[in-house]
């Protein structure tokens, strides 16, 4: 999982700001494959297209009417799905910057959205404790599965090849065997906010409201490994895996942008680390390609693109 070389430092600056939204930025994700394009949501009820390279905004995407909380892409790049304070989930075609489908039925605000690997379906969940699967190649506009065994909002999805994991603020991690209709609940016992898995599938990094970042085993839930130092007890902070997966890095509510090495859970240097922002740092994500380059999005209406002035080759 972790590259012969040791983890690097997170000796990272600045390249480019990217400020258009007004309020909050909530997520910002990244194009697939190597592509220098970021897709932010913010509190305003946009989702733009940047360039990260020259940090310019190539297009708004306005239909919301409440704030922007999720985005997921497709691999082609071709379309992607929003949500928010909507209770919809909004489908986008990239080219036309237009709706193809907008699917209601949550009674609550939707957290999160995540594609499946072809883009067929897309999973939803829901400030009304629900998962909702929605198969975009179908004419009806109603879900085709929904999962109701969270008893308290559901802030995170992970779409595997024949499973999905949830997480909810009700201290679960639940994951569902779609081919044997299983499901395997695993307690926390603190909100989750954030799940994402490794390449392999093997293992789950875990984020949740105790100032607490886990590493799970993915087939029978042990946790492997606990990342500790940051700041996050009220709001979402999603945390993503470093460069070929030999850290971990997160933001957290003072603005402040930590790493660890993956296996022996040490704050990587500077400890501690500058402040990145001025407020509580909504989402990090990591380049897919590219090992010195990551995304910061904030509160404070900013998202940030950082980079290495010379990253080490993978």
């Amino acid at each position: 999982m972790a590259p012969s070389r040791g983890p690097q430092p997170l000796a990272r600056s600045v390249h480019v700001v990217l400020n258009n939204h007004k309020g909050a930025v909530n997520v910002a994700r990244y194009a697939k494959g190597s592509a220098k394009y970021i897709l932010t949501g913010g509190q305003d009820r946009t989702v733009r297209l940047w360039n990260s390279n020259l940090g310019t905004e190539v297009k708004t995407f306005a239909a919301h009417g409440y704030e922007v909380l999720s985005i997921t892409v497709s691999n082609d790049n071709a379309k992607f799905a929003s949500s928010g304070g909507d209770r919809s989930v909004f489908v986008w075609d990239v080219a036309s910057g237009t709706t193809t489908r907008r699917l209601a039925g949550h009674m609550g605000k939707i957290h999160v959205v995540e594609f499946n690997e072809d883009a067929s379906v897309v999973a939803s969940g829901s400030y009304d404790s629900t998962v909702r699967l929605w198969d975009l190649r179908a004419q009806s506009r109603q879900a085709i599965q929904v999962l109701e065994e969270a008893r308290d909002a559901v802030q995170t999805i992970h779409v595997g090849s024949t499973f999905i994991t949830t997480g909810s603020v009700d201290g679960h991690v639940r994951t569902y065997d779609l081919r044997k209709g299983e499901l395997r609940s695993d307690f926390i016992g603190h909100p989750v906010t954030s799940l994402v898995a490794t390449q392999d599938t093997q293992t789950l990094l875990v984020t949740t409201l105790d100032n607490h970042i886990r590493l799970m085993d993915m087939t029978n839930g042990k946790m492997l490994n606990e990342f500790i130092g940051h700041v996050n007890e009220a709001y979402r902070c999603r945390a993503c895996f470093g460069h070929a997966e030999a850290t971990v890095v997160c933001g957290d509510e003072k603005g402040v942008v930590w790493a660890w090495d993956l296996v022996d859970a040490k704050v990587l240097p500077p400890n501690p680390p500058p402040k990145a922002h001025h407020k509580v740092i909504t989402w990090t994500e990591h380049h897919p390609t590219d090992a010195g380059e990551l995304v910061t999005a904030s509160a404070d209406g900013t998202a940030k693109v950082w980079r290495q002035p010379e990253a080490p080759e993978s």
